[in-house]
């Protein structure tokens, strides 16, 4: 049981790190380029399926799933 909820809580830290950080470079091209907060929304809905992609990869590769 501890175990399942260890994978679970890094799991989602790591997918909050990933969309943060793509929400980060979001803001970085949106300053550069004055997107109007367009870069920042297109960070979060890339951020969220390449964190998603990422965790089931880790996930397989360990023998999770």
């Amino acid at each position: 049981m501890w175990k399942a909820f260890s994978v679970l809580t890094g799991v989602g830290i790591y997918i909050a790190v990933v969309i943060f950080i793509c929400l980060y470079l979001g803001g970085l091209v949106d300053d550069y380029l004055a997107l109007n907060g367009k870069g920042r929304i297109i960070g979060i809905i890339l951020g969220f399926p390449i964190a998603v992609y990422s965790v089931y990869r880790q996930l397989k590769n360990g023998g999770v799933i």
